[in-house]
């Protein structure tokens, strides 16, 4: 006669039940970066423009002014870079930046022709992506993820990652210029969601702005993430990051 089947014993009262792991974060269908301080640095620029100065024109400036007439440039650009918005619309708002750089400059700067000043102000504008950034696009790519860039740029920034050999690792890359908004309005993230082919609730925002980044990604409906390279304290209620490898893990609930 075979044996009964063995039947299953009830646990003992004192037996201890096991613990399920605490949960985590689903990892995001789509993840929307920032570029500038994200991905890319901008390499000190006044040691390139003084260069540029001296070699294509024989004009030698101190630091101190060279210093003082890019970061006039770069204000007058953050303030109207979205003009920049095809590649006529963008010549023109070179040319109006290597005006304002002229002025910032000393007397003799004045003898200076635009259009090769545009190029020695261009050439001395020269960006480098971070280390950490080529393993965490393909990182991402390989789970499966949608990698979309969201910007304060004119329409440039897609030649500039495509120069950096970034932008075969993503999806799409929508400036302000080229979007009619800039972050933080939500216009500019919407039209990255559509692109991303996501919803904002699958979606997560990397930057290193407060209010272009966090409080426009929060104002989208989409999770930010901060990016603080140097470090800094923590914030508040806002996910806080040093480098973009710190995605690839889940973070605990």
């Amino acid at each position: 006669m075979p044996a009964a089947d063995p039947q299953p014993l009830a646990p003992h009262p004192a037996d201890p039940q096991p613990v399920a792991p605490p949960p985590t974060d689903p990892q995001p269908l789509a993840i929307l970066l920032d570029a500038l301080g994200t991905l890319v640095a901008l390499e000190p620029p006044v040691p390139r423009l003084r260069g540029e100065l001296a070699a294509r024109f024989g004009l030698e400036v101190t630091e101190q002014e060279a210093t003082r007439a890019i970061a006039a440039e770069i204000a007058y650009y953050r303030a109207h870079l979205d003009e920049g918005r095809d590649d006529e619309a963008l010549r023109a708002l070179r040319r109006r930046c290597a005006e304002v750089l002229r002025r910032a400059l000393p007397a003799a700067a004045a003898r200076l022709e635009l259009d090769p000043l545009v190029e020695a102000l261009l050439a001395s504008l020269h960006f480098t992506p971070f280390p950490d950034v080529r393993p965490a696009l393909l990182a991402a790519r390989a789970r499966g993820q949608r990698l979309v860039v969201a910007s304060n740029w004119d329409v440039s920034l897609v030649g500039v990652l495509r120069r950096l050999e970034l932008e075969p690792l993503l999806d799409g890359i929508v400036t302000s210029a080229g979007a009619g908004a800039r972050k933080p309005a939500p216009a500019i993230f919407e039209q990255a969601l559509a692109v991303a082919g996501a919803p904002a609730s699958g979606t997560i925002h990397v930057g290193d702005s407060l209010e272009e980044d966090v409080a426009g990604a929060r104002a989208a409906g989409i999770e930010p993430v901060l990016i603080r390279r140097a470090g800094g304290p923590a914030v508040a209620g806002v996910r806080t990051i040093a480098s973009l490898s710190e995605l690839l893990a889940p973070t605990a609930a």
